[in-house]
């Protein structure tokens, strides 16, 4: 008896997180990455928990072996308009939108679900546990470091390359110096206090 070609279900799951809820400047970041079920990649953790060495080989074998994968963003404007929570979910609803693949199913770092028009699993501590979502948080978090790079060349003088836009006390100290550029976040309250301080200046 001849039997016709075997067809193989391959639902794929995205691993989805995001990264820089907590800076004063520069966008939130998120990533959406379509692993292979086998061979599983070694090595994959939390972006957190890494090294920037490791995170940068972590982040080339991640490209190279995802079936799929796609970064997205929502800039300081965005999120002053909406609050950080929801620019992080749009810029999640964006990575996955801009994926190669139309996942099956998207699961979420966090207890935050995005608005995706596709079953979605959140997963606190996610980016420790999940492989996709490890795989997410590195490649996001790569990705930032490097656009903050690329800003700290285009407003020198606040250190952005050295911490990417969190608010240390060079970072604070080079805002009073300096002033609040566009990719700061006015909507936080460090940067809504330095321009208050400014106008303060400017009528006395």
């Amino acid at each position: 008896m001849r039997r016709g070609p075997r067809r193989f279900a391959c639902p794929f799951v995205a691993g989805v997180d995001e990264v820089g809820r907590g800076p004063l400047a520069g966008p939130v970041v998120a990533a959406a990455v379509i692993l292979p079920a086998k061979p599983l990649l070694r090595g994959l953790a939390d972006s957190k928990a890494l090294g920037e060495r490791e995170r940068e080989r972590m982040d080339a074998r991640i490209r190279s072996r995802a079936l799929a994968y796609a970064i997205a963003e929502a800039s300081a404007a965005e999120i002053d308009s909406l609050n950080i929570l929801q620019a992080s979910l749009l810029a999640m609803q964006r990575a996955v939108s801009a994926l190669r693949l139309t996942p099956f199913s998207a699961w979420v770092d966090g207890n935050q679900p995005p608005p995706l028009n596709l079953p979605l699993r959140t997963v606190v501590g996610g980016d420790g546990s999940v492989p996709a979502i490890s795989a997410a948080s590195i490649i996001a978090k790569v990705a930032r470091d490097r656009q903050m790079c690329e800003l700290d060349v285009i407003y020198p003088g606040y250190g952005f390359a050295q911490h990417k836009g969190y608010g240390t006390r060079a970072h604070r100290d080079a805002i009073d110096a300096f002033g609040v550029t566009p990719i700061h976040r006015r909507s936080f309250a460090p940067i809504t206090r330095a321009l208050q301080a400014r106008q303060v200046d400017f009528i006395e």
